[in-house]
């Protein structure tokens, strides 16, 4: 008696501010889907595809099977050589950053997009919270032909997810940021509608940290912070995923161990949107762990 192939998972595409964020908040749902087949790609908002951290980023998603590198090429908030003479992603105008964004998406149709959510992802970092506010408003134009008619065809993709961090899941962390200086903003535990345990794919994320070498090598980034957790934490980060569903998400989630496989269409939703980063979903749309907002 042969064992029941593992069906394929909807196809996902992560959108965040910068490499390392992919694997950090979506390394675990981006290996779990890529492991049945299903098509993921990540997009990064800010440094070029010249700068230092490029190559970082093409080896981390190798590692997670998403593909090639997608940067929109702007400057990140806090580094001026992360994009020479462009500008920096808080600054950009916003309707050319939806559409560089849009691009991707028509180009890609995925299923499944996921993001930041609307506090800037457990340290507040303004990039984060630039790259939920184009991705939500990415999504509504995707699917409009007479907007960005330049990108293609019109796409609209069934689930927007928000990743986020819930209280009960800081941990040993908030000693380690609170210790170099950086905010800790979790949501409450309430606010995650759906837990994804990627357990099993623990090591390939801890592998793509790891392959952000320049942020692992410094104190404050949270890939260094991760290697100076205590074992058991320190090879297996953010086992466990929480979703919570964006305006115009479709999908809906019947248990822990269905979200981001399970879909069905449904009439729009929408939770509270307030949350920070790791493998957890929130506001506007679904990933590891997450949070939604009112509308």
């Amino acid at each position: 008696m042969t064992a029941p192939e593992t069906p394929v998972l909807p196809s996902l595409l992560a959108v965040f501010a910068h490499p390392d964020d992919e694997s950090l908040l979506a390394g675990g749902v981006l290996a779990q889907h890529a492991a049945t087949g299903a098509r993921t790609a990540v997009v990064t908002a800010t440094w070029a595809p010249n700068s230092r951290r490029a190559p970082e980023l093409a080896d981390a998603l190798a590692v997670l099977g998403a593909g090639p590198s997608r940067l929109l090429g702007y400057g990140d908030a806090r580094n001026p050589e992360s994009a020479p003479g462009e500008p920096r992603l808080v600054d950009a105008p916003l309707d050319e950053a939806i559409g560089r964004l849009v691009d991707h998406i028509r180009d890609f149709k995925p299923d499944i997009v996921v993001t930041h959510d609307a506090v800037g992802q457990l340290t507040g970092h303004p990039d984060h919270a630039r790259t939920h506010q184009i991705t939500l408003l990415a999504i509504e134009a995707v699917g409009l032909a007479h907007l960005h008619p330049e990108a293609g065809p019109p796409w609209q993709p069934a689930a927007l997810y928000a990743a986020t961090h819930p209280e009960s899941g800081v941990g040993l962390l908030r000693p380690l940021l609170e210790g170099v200086g950086k905010s800790v903003l979790a949501v409450p535990d309430s606010y995650v509608t759906t837990s994804v345990d990627v357990t099993p794919w623990a090591d390939v994320k801890w592998r793509a940290i790891l392959a952000h070498r320049g942020e692992v090598a410094r104190e404050r980034p949270l890939p260094g912070i991760l290697t100076r957790l205590p074992r058991p934490h320190e090879g297996r980060p953010g086992p466990a995923g929480h979703l919570t569903p964006r305006p115009r998400a479709r999908s809906s989630f019947t248990s822990p161990e269905q979200a981001l496989t399970d879909r069905r269409d449904d009439d729009d939703f929408c939770t509270r949107c307030t949350s920070p980063c790791g493998e957890d979903i929130a506001a506007g749309g679904r990933a590891e762990h997450g949070a939604g907002r009112s509308h």
